[in-house]
C-alpha cells in the first residue's frame, strides 16, 4: 500500500483517512505539518463534510490505480459516465503551463478584450501579482474578478481576501457575487458582530470565513487581527485604492507587506498608482515582487512591465472597444457667482489682513505661513466653513492673531444665507438642469468641507421644494454601515433621493453613475488630480449619457481679491484639456498625490507664482514617473488574449447543470427540491449542503431567498434575463439584491454538483460504457504536480492496443470519435468486465511508461521561466550592492537581499516538478457488440 510520505495527491482524486473515503479539493505543500490536504467527505459518515488534513498528523491513503473496480454504467444514454468525467475534467485545476483564459466569456458582463488583459498578464508571470493602475472609470473591479475567476477555476482561489476603503466595501461585494458569483463575507461593522455571534472567542475568523471583504482600517488593528493575519495563509489578496500603502512605516504599509508575505496571489489597484517618487514606487512594486528593482533610484519601466497595467479612456485597444458603452463627457462649465457686499468685506478682509502678512505680531514661517491661505479656501467653500475654521482657531490665538480672527468671526456671522451668492446660483443650475419635487433628475454635489456639506443640506431641500428624504448627506464622520447605505440608496432608480451632497470620502472608488450624470463641484478642490478623481463618480464605464460637470466660482469686484478665478477656474480648465488630450491629469501635474499637489500650489503662489507658473516649471522638471510610465500599458495590441484549451464533454454548462441535477434526484429534481422551470429560469429548494456553501453572503440576500424555513434559490444562464434582473434591483426603492443569479462556471451551485456528481461512484470505481471502439480503451488522468501541490503536467490519456501495442491518444479526441455524448445509446448489454479487469495494469503502466517518456519535455517547458527568475535573481543580488552605501548601510543592504534572494529561490524550487505522477483511471470505452472485445486468452 502506498504511504503518507511517498504518496501524491491531486485535486479530483480520492483518499482514505479515518477508514473513511474523502475527495480531496486542493493540495498545499510545505506547511509546518507536512502537505495540507482539503477534502469533502465521500462515505455514508461523512457525505459532503468538509476537513482539512495534514500528512504529518494524518495516515493518508491514495488509492492505488491498478485497483480500481470496473463498474457497468446501466444509466441512460450513459449520462453517470458522462457526468463523472465532466465533473473530474471541471475539478482538476489547470496547470501552471497553461496560460490561456479559460472562462473568459462566461460572467455577466460585457466581453471587452481590455479587460482581459490584466488576466493575461497576471497568468504570465511566476505568480499572479500585479498592479492594476488603469484610470478611474476603466472597470479595474470587473477585471479583477476575471482574474480571481481564472484562479478559482485553476484550484487557486480558495482562500481570497479582499482589502478595500470601507465606503466601496458593499459595492465591491455585489460586484463580485453578481457578475461573477463569487460569494465574499462583509466584515464591517455588522459582519465584526456577526463573527461575535458566530464563532468562539479567540477563534481566527480568517479560518471561518474563506473568502472575505474588509476595509483596510479595520484590518490594520493589529491589535485586534494582527495575529490571526500572521496565522492565515491566502490564495489571493486583493488591495483597492493601492496608492494608500506607500508610506513605510505606517499601519497600512505594514499591513500591505504582512499580507504579501502570505499569499500567492497579490492583486493592488490604484488609478493613482504613485506619489511621484521613484523610492516610495519601488517600495510599493517590491510588495508584487521582492526581487523586480535592483537599484530603487535608477530602475527601468522594463523592470516593472511583468507587474504593471495602466490604459485610459484613449488608450487605442480601450478607446476601439468601448464604443456606447460610456457617453464622452461634456464640457466642465465654470458658473460665475459675483459677490455680494457682505462677501466683498469678506474678501477684504482676507486680502488686506491675512495674505498680506498683517495679522500676527511675530514673524511668520514655516506652516504658519499657509493658514492665510486655509482661510481662504474656507470662504471660497463658504462663509459657514470659514466662521469654523476661524472659532477653532480662536482657542488657541492671542495678541494681533486673536484680533483677526475675532473681525472674520464678526463678519461671517453677519453673513446669511441669503448673503451666499453661491447658494443662490446652485440652486438655479438645480433647478435649470430639473432637479426638484416631481423630477427623476439627479445630482451629486462635492465640497471638501464638512460645515459646508451639513449646511447645503439643510437649505438647499427647501429652497428646491423637496423633501428632506430626497437629500442624503456623506462626509468622513458618516458611520461605515450608514455609508455604504447611502451611497447605495443613490444609486437605486426607485428611490426618492435625489441629491447627494457628499466630501471627498466618495471621490474614490465609488459608483455614482447609475442614475446621475449632473456633478456640481460647490468648492474646487486646488488639485487637478481631485478633480478628475471626483469627476470620475460619473464619469466610467457604464454612463449611458454624457456626463455634465459644472463648478461654482465665487468672483470679486476687487481685482487684487484671490477669488475662484486665481486657482479653481484655471484647475478646472487644465482637468478638461489634460482628460481630453492625455486621458488623465497624472502628466500635467507632475505630481501623483493630491496633497503634494495642492502644498505646492499654495507654496507656489506665497512665493508670487501664479498657477500656470507654478505648473509651467512643474512641468518643465525632469519628471521620472512620466518617463518610467510612458509607454506601459498604452500601445495598441493586435493579438487576441490566448485562450485555454479545455477538454470537455458537455456543450454548455446548462447542460451540464440540468443532467447533473436529474442524475443526482433518480430523474425527479422536480419532486426532491421542487424545481421549477420557466424561460430560462430555474428554481429549487436548496439543499442544506448547498446553503451551507452560501453563508458567507450577506443575510440580508439570504432573507430574501427564504420561503419558509427553506432557501429558495433563483438562477439563470441567460444573460439578458440575468442583467434585467440586476437592472430591476437598482430601480428598487429600497437597497436589494437582484432576484436572479446568473449561473456562471465558479458559481457554488457549480461546483456543489460537481462534488455530488463525483460521489455517485462508489470507492475507487470506474464506469464501463459501450462505445464507438474497436478494442477496450482506458481512459486515464495524469497529474505531475511541483512542491505546493500545483498540477505542472495533467494529461488526459485514452490508452488502446491492449496488450501488444499499447497506444495512448488524447482522451478528448477519442471521445468525440467515439461519439460519447447524449446521443449515444444505452442498450445495457452485459459487458465482460473480467477481460477488462485483465488489462487493468497493463493500461496503468502504458500511461505511466508515456509519462515518464514526456518527462523531461515537459519538465523543460515548466522550467523555463523558473530558469530565467533564477537568471534575474543573479542580476539582481549582483547589481543590489552598489558602491556609493557606507559600510554598516551596504552590510545590512547585503542581508535583505541575501534573504530576498534565499526567499525567491525556495520559492523557485517549490515550483519545479516533483516526484511522482498521479495516475487515475476514470471511465473503460468497451466496444459495441459490433465490435467486440478480444477474450481473456487472447489478450493474455
Amino acid at each position: 500500500m502506498t504511504t503518507t510520505q511517498d504518496a501524491t495527491f491531486a485535486p479530483g482524486s480520492r483518499i482514505v483517512v479515518r477508514d473513511e473515503e474523502w475527495l480531496v479539493r486542493s493540495v498545499k505543500t510545505g506547511t509546518a505539518d507536512g502537505t495540507m490536504i482539503k477534502a469533502v467527505g465521500v462515505s455514508e459518515f461523512v457525505q459532503d463534510a468538509e476537513a482539512t488534513f495534514f500528512t504529518a498528523l494524518e495516515t493518508i491513503t491514495p488509492l492505488v490505480p491498478e485497483e480500481t473496480e470496473l463498474v457497468q454504467d446501466t444509466s441512460s444514454r450513459f449520462r453517470r459516465s458522462r457526468l463523472f468525467l465532466e465533473a473530474v475534467l471541471r475539478r482538476t485545476p489547470l496547470p501552471r503551463t497553461e496560460r490561456g483564459l479559460a472562462l473568459a466569456d462566461r460572467f455577466l458582463l460585457d466581453p471587452l478584450t481590455y479587460q482581459l488583459r490584466p488576466v493575461e498578464l497576471a497568468l504570465s508571470g511566476l505568480r499572479p501579482r500585479i498592479l492594476l493602475a488603469d484610470v478611474v472609470g476603466l472597470g479595474k473591479t470587473l477585471e479583477i474578478g476575471l482574474i480571481l475567476a481564472e484562479l478559482i477555476r485553476r484550484g487557486r482561489g480558495d482562500r481570497i481576501l479582499v482589502v478595500s476603503p470601507q465606503q466601496v466595501l458593499e459595492q465591491f461585494q455585489r460586484e463580485l457575487w453578481t457578475r461573477f458569483a463569487i460569494p465574499l463575507v462583509r466584515l464591517d461593522s455588522t459582519g465584526i458582530q456577526r463573527i461575535q455571534q458566530e464563532i468562539p472567542a479567540g477563534r481566527n475568523p480568517f479560518t471561518h470565513f474563506k473568502r472575505a471583504i474588509i476595509s483596510v482600517d479595520t484590518l490594520k488593528d493589529a491589535g485586534q487581527f494582527g495575529h490571526h493575519l500572521e496565522a492565515t495563509v491566502w490564495d489571493a489578496v486583493v488591495i483597492d485604492e493601492s496608492h494608500n500603502l506607500i508610506n513605510k512605516g505606517t499601519q497600512r504599509n505594514e499591513l500591505a507587506r504582512r499580507l504579501a508575505a502570505k499569499t500567492d496571489a497579490l492583486l493592488l489597484a490604484s488609478a493613482t498608482p504613485h506619489n511621484g517618487n521613484k523610492e516610495s514606487f519601488a517600495q510599493l512594486v517590491s510588495l508584487l515582487d521582492p526581487a523586480a528593482i535592483a537599484n530603487e533610484k535608477t530602475y527601468q519601466a522594463s523592470d516593472i512591465a511583468h507587474l504593471y497595467l495602466r490604459r485610459t479612456k484613449i488608450s487605442p485597444e480601450v478607446r476601439d472597444q468601448i464604443g456606447d458603452r460610456w457617453a464622452d463627457r461634456g464640457p466642465s462649465q465654470a458658473v460665475p457667482c459675483p459677490a455680494g457686499e457682505r462677501e466683498e468685506e469678506i474678501f477684504a478682509e482676507l486680502t488686506d489682513v491675512w495674505l498680506a502678512g498683517k495679522w500676527s505680531d511675530e514673524a511668520i514661517t514655516g506652516q504658519h505661513r499657509l493658514f492665510p491661505y486655509t482661510l481662504l479656501k474656507s470662504f471660497l467653500s463658504s462663509h459657514r466653513a470659514l466662521h469654523e475654521t476661524v472659532t477653532n482657531r480662536r482657542r488657541k490665538a492671542t495678541g494681533t492673531e486673536a484680533a483677526a480672527l475675532d473681525r472674520l468671526a464678526e463678519l461671517t456671522a453677519a453673513m446669511t444665507d441669503g448673503d451666499s451668492s453661491k447658494l443662490r446660483r446652485l440652486v438655479e443650475v438645480l433647478r435649470g438642469i430639473g432637479v426638484g419635487r416631481g423630477s427623476d433628475t439627479r445630482a451629486v454635489v462635492f465640497s471638501e468641507r464638512v460645515p459646508t456639506i451639513k449646511w447645503l443640506a439643510e437649505v438647499v431641500p427647501g429652497l428646491l421644494g423637496l423633501r428632506p428624504s430626497a437629500v442624503r448627506v456623506l462626509h468622513g464622520g458618516v458611520a461605515d454601515a450608514d455609508e455604504q447605505r447611502i451611497l447605495q440608496e443613490f444609486e437605486l432608480a426607485g428611490s426618492e433621493v435625489r441629491l447627494l451632497f457628499t466630501g471627498d470620502v466618495a471621490s474614490e472608488g465609488v459608483n455614482l453613475h447609475q442614475q446621475c450624470h449632473h456633478l456640481i463641484h460647490y468648492d474646487v478642490p486646488w488639485s487637478l488630480i481631485r478633480i478628475e478623481q471626483r469627476n470620475g463618480r460619473i464619469d466610467r464605464y457604464g454612463q449611458k449619457h454624457q456626463p455634465q460637470f459644472r463648478a461654482l466660482i465665487l468672483t470679486s469686484a476687487r481685482d487684487d481679491a484671490k477669488d475662484d478665478r486665481t486657482v479653481a477656474q484655471k484647475l478646472l480648465d487644465r482637468e478638461e484639456t489634460a482628460h481630453r488630450s492625455l486621458g488623465s491629469v497624472e502628466a500635467a501635474t507632475g505630481l501623483y498625490d493630491a496633497r503634494a499637489e495642492e502644498d505646492r500650489l499654495v507654496r507656489d503662489l506665497l512665493a508670487g507664482r501664479s498657477v500656470e507658473e507654478s505648473y509651467a516649471a512643474a512641468h518643465a522638471e525632469v519628471d521620472v514617473m512620466a518617463d518610467l510610465f510612458g509607454d506601459v500599458g498604452t500601445a495598441p495590441v493586435a493579438a487576441d488574449v490566448p485562450r485555454a484549451r479545455v477538454p470537455k464533454l458537455f456543450d454548455s454548462t446548462r447542460e451540464f447543470v440540468d443532467a447533473a441535477l436529474h442524475e443526482i434526484y433518480d430523474d425527479r429534481p422536480e419532486d426532491h427540491i421542487d424545481l421549477r422551470r420557466e424561460d430560462g429560469l430555474l428554481t429549487f429548494l436548496a439543499p442544506d449542503d448547498l446553503v451551507h456553501r452560501l453563508t458567507d453572503l450577506p443575510r440580508s440576500y439570504l432573507r430574501a431567498h427564504r420561503e419558509g424555513e427553506h432557501l429558495r434559490l433563483k438562477v439563470t444562464f441567460d444573460r439578458p434575463l440575468a442583467q434585467r434582473k440586476l437592472d430591476q434591483a437598482r430601480q428598487s426603492r429600497t437597497p436589494m439584491w437582484p432576484e436572479i443569479a446568473f449561473l456562471s462556471d465558479v458559481h457554488p451551485m457549480v461546483d456543489w454538483l460537481v462534488d455530488k456528481v463525483l460521489i455517485r461512484l462508489g470507492r475507487q470505481q470506474a464506469p464501463v460504457l459501450t462505445a464507438d471502439v474497436t478494442a477496450p480503451t482506458f481512459l486515464v488522468q495524469g497529474v505531475y504536480a511541483n512542491r505546493l501541490g500545483q498540477p505542472t503536467v495533467v494529461q488526459w490519456m485514452a490508452v488502446s492496443g491492449l496488450p501488444a501495442q499499447p497506444t495512448i491518444r488524447p482522451m478528448d479526441e477519442v471521445l468525440r470519435a467515439a461519439r460519447v455524448g447524449p446521443d449515444l445509446v444505452n442498450r445495457a448489454e452485459p459487458i465482460a468486465t473480467d477481460s477488462l479487469r485483465a488489462l487493468l495494469p497493463q493500461a496503468v503502466a502504458a500511461a505511466r511508461e508515456h509519462l515518464a517518456g514526456k518527462r523531461a519535455e515537459w519538465d523543460a517547458a515548466n522550467a523555463e521561466p523558473l530558469r530565467r527568475h533564477r537568471a534575474k535573481l543573479a542580476t539582481f543580488q549582483q547589481a543590489s550592492l552598489f558602491d556609493d552605501l557606507p559600510g554598516a548601510h551596504r552590510e545590512r543592504r547585503r542581508q535583505r537581499v541575501d534573504a530576498t534572494v534565499a526567499e525567491q529561490r525556495d520559492l523557485l524550487d517549490r515550483l519545479e516538478t516533483a516526484g511522482d505522477p498521479l495516475l487515475r483511471v476514470l471511465a473503460v470505452l468497451a466496444p459495441s457488440p459490433e465490435h467486440p472485445a478480444p477474450s481473456p486468452e487472447n489478450a493474455a
